[in-house]
């Protein structure tokens, strides 16, 4: 089959790998016919490429039709059509009880100290082939796969596999009620729809903080108020525009949709830049110790959260000795909740609004639609940020 194939930084090609088998009774074999592009993938373009080996099979947000199933699968058919959430969990653990479905105890990687393991996401997550193929061997099939109903596009119910789940988690996290407000870091996948999300679930205010004028109009067109990084000549004027806009308070929440990549992290950038050009057995021992991440999206969040405030990060960080500033966290007295999206925790809240009537516009959500042939040119587009790019489906 052909597949998303990772050889280096900047180096993903589309070539002929083994087709998957099923090796396990819970197994499953399905054909893809939609697979996402991430944000998190992007991050494995760049840096955190001393935790991957080339061959890896990228790509963790797929939806597909059954081909096969193990012996253990009771609940799927051959012909089934189902979305598959990035992470495996066995539903069936302490973990996947508690709706932890990203620390599942079944799959945990414990050789690496990590939580659940995901499909296309480095050795530090199982080194799990990905989705960015023609077809997917889905472990944990007897509980993983959510089966939606033939007909409608897939653009639909791809989402189901990581974007819906972990906009959702990220605005229940931030503790976004009827009437209160919240800023969005990132107007990216991620970030444009946890606004999305937000307005629907009744927020007040839904403040969209970014840089890309394409996505600014997007999140304004969807009824965020805007603010554009690039308009203000240092971070203080952004947060006074911000708390002008808030009652002088700043918002209630802040949703850090950005991640290790923030723009406006010079060091931090460095940083990461060096240890990419290590040998990878070195690069990957120093990020496993030592590694930094870009800060200033979070810095910023903890700047713009009013005091007794929420921060929720769903945006991926991967540092071990990142610099807090604690003075500031404690005396505001913030509350953070962050991490992987538990994807079948979120499933059934967000499945009945997807329904013809798409209150969640996930029908025109993605802005580009690509054969899987055209993969490179796809991440090299969407890191540059270029033509538009803030959601890439792949056709097999």
């Amino acid at each position: 089959m052909r597949a998303t194939v990772w050889h280096g930084k900047r180096d993903v090609r589309v070539e002929h790998v083994p087709d998957p088998q099923i090796k396990k009774p819970t197994d499953a074999v399905i054909k893809i016919t939609s697979s996402g592009l991430c944000g998190s993938d992007l991050h494995l373009y760049e840096v955190l490429t001393p935790f991957m080996t080339p061959g890896d099979i990228l790509g963790h947000e797929p939806m597909g039709i059954v081909e096969e199933v193990g012996p253990d699968v009771p609940n799927l058919s051959p012909g089934d059509r189902v979305v598959i959430p990035f992470q495996i969990a066995c539903g069936s653990c302490r973990m996947c009880d508690d709706g932890l479905q990203t620390q599942c105890e079944t799959t945990q990687v414990r050789e690496h100290g990590s939580g659940a393991a995901l499909f296309g996401y480095t050795k530090l997550y199982g080194s799990v082939p990905g989705a960015q193929a023609e077809y997917l061997r889905v472990p944990q099939a007897q509980y993983g796969p959510i089966k939606v109903p033939h007909g409608p596009a897939d653009d639909r119910f791809v989402y189901l596999s990581d974007v819906l789940p972990t906009a959702w988690q990220a605005v229940q996290y931030a503790g976004v009620t009827k009437g209160s407000s919240v800023a969005v870091l990132g107007l990216g996948p991620i970030g444009a729809m946890s606004c999305r999300i937000a307005r629907h679930l009744g927020a007040e205010q839904v403040i969209g903080i970014d840089h890309v004028p394409e996505r600014l109009a997007r999140a304004r067109r969807d009824g965020a108020t805007v603010f554009d990084l690039d308009a203000f000549d240092d971070e203080d004027g952004l947060i006074e525009a911000v708390k002008d806009v808030t009652d002088g308070r700043g918002p209630d929440a802040v949703i850090d949709a950005v991640g290790t990549e923030a723009h406006g992290s010079p060091a931090g950038k460095l940083a990461q830049q060096a240890a990419g050009l290590m040998p990878s057995r070195w690069a990957e021992k120093l990020m496993s110790k030592a590694g930094v991440d870009r800060l200033s999206a979070l810095h910023l969040a903890i700047s713009l959260a009013r005091r007794g405030g929420t921060i929720s990060i769903s945006g991926v960080y991967g540092g071990m000795t990142d610099p807090m500033p604690m003075l500031v966290m404690f005396d505001k007295q913030l509350t953070f909740r962050m991490g992987q999206a538990n994807v079948r925790r979120w499933a059934d809240d967000i499945i009945p609004l997807l329904t013809d009537d798409d209150p969640l516009g996930v029908d025109d959500f993605a802005t580009h639609r690509l054969p899987l042939e055209k993969a490179p040119e796809a991440y090299d587009m969407f890191q540059k940020k270029a033509d538009g790019a803030i959601k890439v489906l792949f056709t097999p």
